[in-house]
């Protein structure tokens, strides 16, 4: 799940420090982290690896701003 996410994530413009999934300390957790997201996003490797393939945008479209939790959350609560 998780390689998947970054391979999303790298298709979409992403380096590895600018937004990149990684596992958590707890089992069957993950984050979504870098310098393009303002803090850290967790959840399971599932939602996580959902968020990178369809809510993430490029990086080209995000321009100078950066991704909240709180607007993936929105997304999540949306296309429930």
């Amino acid at each position: 799940m998780i390689e998947g996410a970054n391979e999303a994530l790298r298709a979409k413009g992403y380096s590895e420090a600018q937004l990149a999934a990684v596992k958590a300390p707890l089992p069957g957790r993950a984050l979504l982290k870098g310098n393009r997201i303002v803090s850290p996003f967790s959840d399971s490797e599932e939602i996580v690896a959902r968020v990178a393939r369809e809510a993430v945008p490029a990086l080209g479209e995000l321009g100078t701003r950066r991704l909240t939790p709180h607007e993936l959350r929105d997304w999540l609560a949306a296309n429930a």
